[in-house]
């Protein structure tokens, strides 16, 4: 995945069960955010950011979609406790994982371990990626992709 690129024509599962291709995103800004682990301090917090600011990435026409490798049940357990008002994509099997390259070697607790680098990426509404970000960090990361929507409609 790289600039210029679109979305990856694949068919996803979010919590609620329904099937999202993500081709149909075209239309507005999309916002593909993938995350590490459902309920895990830093995660809950990046998807609690985005939440806060839901209302304006409406106005600016956008939507947001988190994803991570956790089971459909999982992302309900997740959506419902902290009150998501935005969807989130199960990848189980990994297919947008590895559409977008975000799995990568990562020490944890000084154990190389394979896991989901935290990235987002921002599709415009021809479906085409105008920007990415790898290796985020949470502080003010929701507010700088809101930004971009901006930057990109002026």
């Amino acid at each position: 995945m790289k600039i210029g690129d679109k979305l990856p024509n694949l068919t996803v599962t979010l919590q609620n069960e329904e099937s999202l291709s993500l081709p149909d995103l075209k239309g507005k800004y999309a916002v593909i955010y993938f995350y590490p682990k459902d309920s895990t301090p830093g995660c809950t917090t990046e998807g609690n950011d985005f939440n806060a600011l839901l209302p304006k990435f409406k106005r600016n026409n956008a939507v947001i979609y988190g994803v991570s490798r956790d089971s459909v049940k999982s992302h309900q357990n997740f959506c419902t406790k902290q009150g998501f008002k935005f969807d989130l994509i199960s990848d189980a099997d990994e297919a947008m994982c590895k559409a977008f390259d975000v799995i990568h070697e990562k020490n944890m607790y000084g154990k190389k371990v394979l896991g989901i680098v935290r990235s987002t990426f921002l599709f415009n509404p021809d479906g085409k990626l105008i920007q990415e970000w790898r290796k985020v960090k949470v502080a003010g990361h929701a507010e700088e992709v809101l930004g971009a929507i901006k930057e990109n409609k002026s």
